[in-house]
Parts: structure tokens; C-alpha cells; sequence
């Protein structure tokens, strides 16, 4: 049995408790918390947690905080529209050539920043056989369908095997030219790229992408970058996802740090995400104003290839807005 499967983290108010992360005080203001959105820390995560810092960037990512019953009007249950945009059960079509793939609904850490934290945790529906057969079916039946990209949750807690089938079926369908996986694990949890898992990823029939979503150098440990490294020998294609987040990474030092250390591995820093409306998160968010004087002042000092496009999902589903160009989704902001 791996480390991993022996200590699998704090998953409950309790378990941060044993693990100095929270106090016995605060467990009355964080039950409501824990009662409504899940909680999973990684081994991995969980060491990298200065315990003597409050403002700590990796703990506020992972660790539960009484802000987040703090709901804004604004905020939505579905921020990016995923709901309407689904014609059958784990599919989602907002845009011709591509599809979202949900297969899972679980993953080994929940943000608290999660855009789908009302629809992800333990015990998260995720696609039946039969479910999962229709959502292929549909795939089959539009020779539209270019690029299908991996979601959920986070695919690759699926097993290799499942894995492996999951590629093979979609390598069977003759339009799907593209398959993307988007996932945490390669940083939070990077034993499960164990030579099993990098090769069935290799395995694909189509071209295979995988984003890996990271939001501080300090991320990507040296067990993190050996992860990254067994999917650059076998040929897997990286490129990176990154939100923006208040007391994170929300200065251009620290995002330049974590984009210079991405290119050095190999991987392509890819978006830079406008951090969404998710219930419980405006203490998360920056304004569109604050980053893109941040783009402005990382376009001055880092290289081409170390830059991502900043982008923003609006809550009416018509797709991703390069925020660069001037759009402003937050007009009062």
C-alpha cells in the first residue's frame, strides 16, 4: 500500500485540528463551513504549511475559513454556466469543437476558491457506466467535436486502468483529434503519477494535453517537479492553468516566480484565471483593474513563453474573455 493510501490528509474539521492547522476554538464558526463544502488537504499540501503563519498563500488555498459563508448577490451556485451549457449528464458543449468531459466528481484536495465547490466533494456524483456511455455516445455523434478536455473533479484520481480505457474510447472516435486533461495532482498529490498512470496518459491515440493548475511556487516541490518530469519523458504535452487569489499570488513577483519555474520544467504557463463567482469566495477576488496592471507589469519583465492570457468565464456561459482586451466583466469593479 503507497504512503498516500495510509495517510490521505486532513478530510475533516477534526483532522486539522490534530494537524495544527485549525484550533479547538474555531471548530463551532467552521462546522457550517465543513457542513457545506468538503474538505481534503493532501500530505503533500499539508507540509508545505508554514503553521506560524496566518497569512500563509498554501493554507488559504486549502484550509476552511468562516468568510466563506459570507455570500455575495452576485455570486452563483453555477458560476460559469456549466448547468445550461450540458446537452447530456457529464458533458458540457459551450463551445463548437469542444467539450467538457465530467467523469468524476471528486478530487484530492478542494480549494476553497473551487468554481464548482456547490457540485464536488466526497460522495460527488460522478458518470455511471450508463452515464458515461451516453456522454461518449454524443461525443461519437458530433464530427464537430474536435478536443475533448477532462474535468470533474479531477480525472486523474481515476485509477490507470480506468484511465487508460477512458483514452481508449475517445481514441476510438475518429473526430476527437485532442484530448486535455486538467488536474491539481501533478502538484498536490504526485504520487499518484506513478508509472501506471504516466503511461496510460502516454497511451493516448489522439494528442495528449495535460494542465496542470498551480497558483504558487511553492507548489511545485522537488516530488512535484519529479511528477512533472516522468510526464515530460513519455511525451505527455504541459501547459499550466492559474488563478488569480487575494493573499495568494496576487503580486507580480510572486506570479513571475511561479511562471519562470513552470518554463524551466517545461511547461508552458497557459491561463491566468480572473478568479470566478463562486459562492463564499469575494475574499478571494481581485479586480479585473488589479490584474491587469499586474499582466502589465509581468509583460515588462518576463519572457514571451513565461507568460499565460488572462482570461475570465462569465456566468452566462458564452465562454472564456481574454481580459486584456479591454472587455470589463466586473464594470463597477
Amino acid at each position: 500500500m503507497s504512503r498516500i493510501a495510509k495517510h490521505p490528509g486532513p478530510r475533516s474539521l477534526d483532522d486539522l485540528t490534530r494537524a495544527g492547522l485549525t484550533s479547538p476554538g474555531e471548530h463551532d464558526a467552521l462546522a457550517p463551513v465543513a457542513a457545506r463544502y468538503a474538505i481534503a488537504i493532501t500530505p503533500d499540501m499539508a507540509a508545505l504549511i508554514d503553521r506560524s503563519d496566518p497569512a500563509d498563500p498554501i493554507a488559504r488555498q486549502f484550509v476552511p475559513t468562516p468568510a466563506e459563508l459570507d455570500r455575495r448577490p452576485e455570486e452563483l451556485d453555477d458560476p460559469i454556466a456549466d448547468t445550461a451549457m450540458s446537452p447530456v449528464k457529464g458533458v458540457v458543449h459551450r463551445y463548437p469543437d469542444r467539450v467538457l468531459l465530467k467523469a468524476v466528481h471528486a478530487c484530492p484536495v478542494y480549494c476553497r476558491f473551487c468554481f464548482r465547490r456547490e457540485m464536488v466533494g466526497p460522495g460527488g456524483e460522478g458518470l455511471s457506466g450508463t452515464e458515461l456511455d451516453a456522454a461518449l455516445a454524443y461525443i461519437a455523434g458530433d464530427p464537430a467535436i474536435w478536443e475533448v478536455i477532462l474535468t470533474g473533479g479531477d480525472p486523474l484520481v481515476l485509477s490507470p486502468r480506468r484511465m487508460a480505457d477512458l483514452l481508449d474510447r475517445l481514441g476510438a472516435i475518429d473526430h476527437v483529434k485532442v484530448a486535455r486533461v486538467h488536474s491539481r495532482v501533478p502538484v498536490v498529490d504526485p504520487d499518484r503519477l506513478e508509472p501506471a498512470m504516466v503511461a496510460a496518459l502516454a497511451g493516448a491515440r489522439q494528442s495528449l494535453w495535460l494542465a496542470i493548475h498551480t497558483n504558487h511556487v511553492r507548489e511545485l516541490t522537488p516530488r512535484a517537479e519529479a511528477a512533472i518530469g516522468r510526464l515530460r519523458r513519455a511525451g505527455v504535452t504541459l501547459v499550466s492553468q492559474t488563478v488569480l487569489l487575494r493573499g495568494v499570488n496576487d503580486d507580480a513577483a510572486t506570479l513571475a516566480a511561479l511562471f519562470r519555474r513552470l518554463v524551466e520544467l517545461g511547461v508552458k504557463p497557459y491561463y491566468l484565471h480572473q478568479a470566478d463567482l463562486a459562492p463564499g469566495t469575494s475574499h478571494f477576488r481581485t479586480s479585473v483593474a488589479e490584474g491587469r496592471a499586474i499582466m502589465a507589469r509581468l509583460r515588462r519583465t518576463l519572457s514571451g513563453l513565461a507568460l499565460p492570457v488572462y482570461i475570465f468565464d462569465p456566468p452566462d456561459g458564452s465562454g472564456k474573455v481574454p481580459l486584456d482586451l479591454g472587455l470589463d466583466p466586473f464594470p463597477a469593479a
